[in-house]
């Protein structure tokens, strides 16, 4: 409870606050870089642990998962790159394909008199902005592969020394049970938390996948990888990655296509999030809808848009650290979605 006596120190932490959220912002990239070797050695951990249960070697179940890593990582890095080439030297044609239909459209509206400022929108078609951006992560890919490398580094270390956090966690809470148990509980939420989303992710873009195939959509690996990343971002991720498959089906001239492509979407993604991803959960995030999405538009600000990706969990962490103490376990509460607390949320 906020006590007037304690609102000195209320002002103190907002500083810290703010002096902490200034350094992510401007050390962003290093940051980046450990958050997400940390939370994709949560999820690796997970399967080390089970491969540990299944009594293989720890040393053989290390590096078989850091090389399944290093494999995928390599894998996905070439496809995307391939797919990427591809797509930005039809581009242009696509953007022709867009213009002509908006004018059909134009057409179409003035039969009605329906008046709107063509010039304004025309201008908005132009794609040299997202023909910059895509051509830039291309030129990039050296610096992104080896940002991919560091992490790759980091994951390996993180894994190697798992067992040894867990002793000192030990030595640290030894007088604290409750804490232990606490932060344990915390750690196997994470880990189900990042588990069952890559699963859910994969079969999103698995499904999304043999669904463009089906209807002979182009560059479907790369819309499919695409549903596959921005579903870990909660809200908007699956409105986002369905944009480019549903315009490209749009400029192909069949608007039965785009419809059923759109309702097709829609089933997947509402079955998965809604249905799957709760049971499989089988505990909720305890996160309130408002602030799962202020907290997307919060760290995408601080961290850029792997700040979106992170969100939920880096969310979830400051919740429980803020529950952990008697003096802050009202923000916590506030951060919470008390009204559901029985009921599984994504």
């Amino acid at each position: 409870m906020l006590q007037p006596s304690n609102l000195k120190y209320y002002f103190f932490y907002t500083a810290v606050f703010v002096i902490v959220i200034a350094g992510l912002k401007v050390a962003s990239e290093i940051v980046i870089i450990l958050l997400l070797a940390v939370f994709i050695s949560s999820l690796l951990s997970a399967f080390l642990s089970f491969l540990n249960k299944k009594r293989i070697p720890k040393l053989i179940s290390y590096f078989f998962l850091t090389l399944l890593f290093i494999v995928f990582i390599s894998l996905i890095t070439y496809l995307v790159n391939t797919s990427l080439t591809n797509f930005v030297l039809a581009l242009p044609s696509y953007e022709e394909k867009i213009k002509s239909l908006t004018l059909l459209t134009f057409s179409y509206l003035d039969t009605y008199n329906i008046n709107i400022n063509k010039d304004e929108i025309l201008k908005l078609l132009n794609f040299n902005y997202l023909f910059t951006f895509t051509k830039d992560i291309i030129s990039n890919l050296g610096v992104i592969l080896s940002k991919l490398l560091l992490i790759t580094i980091g994951v390996a270390f993180i894994l190697s020394e798992s067992k040894l956090f867990n002793k000192k966690l030990k030595v640290i809470f030894k007088n604290d049970t409750k804490k232990l148990i606490s932060f344990n509980l915390f750690s196997h939420n994470l880990q189900k938390y990042f588990a069952v989303k890559t699963f859910t992710s994969f079969l999103t873009g698995l499904l999304i996948y043999l669904v463009l195939l089906f209807f002979g959509i182009q560059y479907a690996l790369l819309w499919a990888f695409m549903a596959f990343l921005f579903n870990f971002i909660p809200v908007v991720g699956s409105i986002v990655a369905s944009i480019p498959a549903v315009l490209i089906a749009l400029v192909s001239g069949n608007i039965e296509m785009t419809l059923w492509l759109i309702i097709i979407y829609v089933i997947i993604n509402i079955s998965i999030s809604n249905i799957i991803e709760p049971k499989l959960m089988g505990t909720h995030l305890n996160l309130s809808a408002m602030i799962i999405f202020f907290s997307l538009i919060f760290w995408g600000w601080v961290l850029g848009i792997v700040g979106m990706f992170l969100a939920v969990p880096i969310t979830m962490t400051i919740k429980i650290a803020f529950e952990s103490s008697e003096n802050t376990k009202w923000i916590g509460i506030l951060l919470s979605n008390i009204s559901q607390e029985k009921r599984p949320i994504n």
